[in-house]
């Protein structure tokens, strides 16, 4: 719909129609509105004025609801937001941790392992020197003679014993 003037001042409206793909123009004249006698009296123009406030009124009225919905679905938007902000920090924290506690799990895991075989370096270190050392006090007194070998669930010990 298209509104434009004609030569004489007054309007005309276009009304495009469609038919068959083609466009048609039906061309409708309006009329200028009524004019206001120039002179109102005083009581009209108190009511027009009363109108006019009543009317700019009722439009504020409606722009103040309309802002205020408008501000009230921003503020659920927002919360919406913000929540799925935290959800998603959440989610990374917890997938940090978790893979944080992975490593130092590993880690442990390899401290230990170097550890105990350390440990048991040291322990059979340990053993070889005590059945060395009691095998050469028992030789210097003539009694007993013997030396053992701890494995991982079995003693193995052999005695020998001189009488002199």
């Amino acid at each position: 719909v298209k509104v434009k003037k004609s030569e004489n001042g007054e309007m005309i409206r276009g009304v495009i129609v469609h038919r068959n793909q083609g466009l048609s123009w039906n061309t409708l004249e309006l009329k200028k509105p009524p004019e206001y006698p120039k002179k109102l009296s005083d009581k009209d123009m108190a009511v027009i004025r009363i109108q006019a406030w009543w009317r700019g009124t009722l439009v504020r009225r409606v722009l103040l609801h309309a802002a205020l919905r408008a501000w009230i679905i921003q503020c659920w938007w927002r919360l919406i937001l913000s929540k799925l902000l935290e959800k998603r920090r959440r989610v990374a924290l917890e997938s940090f941790s978790r893979e944080e506690r992975a490593a130092v799990t590993l880690q442990s895991w390899a401290r230990m392992w170097f550890i105990r075989r350390r440990y048991c370096q040291v322990l059979n270190a340990t053993r070889i020197i005590q059945a060395y050392w009691r095998c050469h006090s028992c030789a210097a007194r003539g009694l007993i003679k013997g030396q053992y070998r701890v494995t991982a669930n079995q003693l193995h010990l052999e005695l020998e014993i001189l009488l002199g």
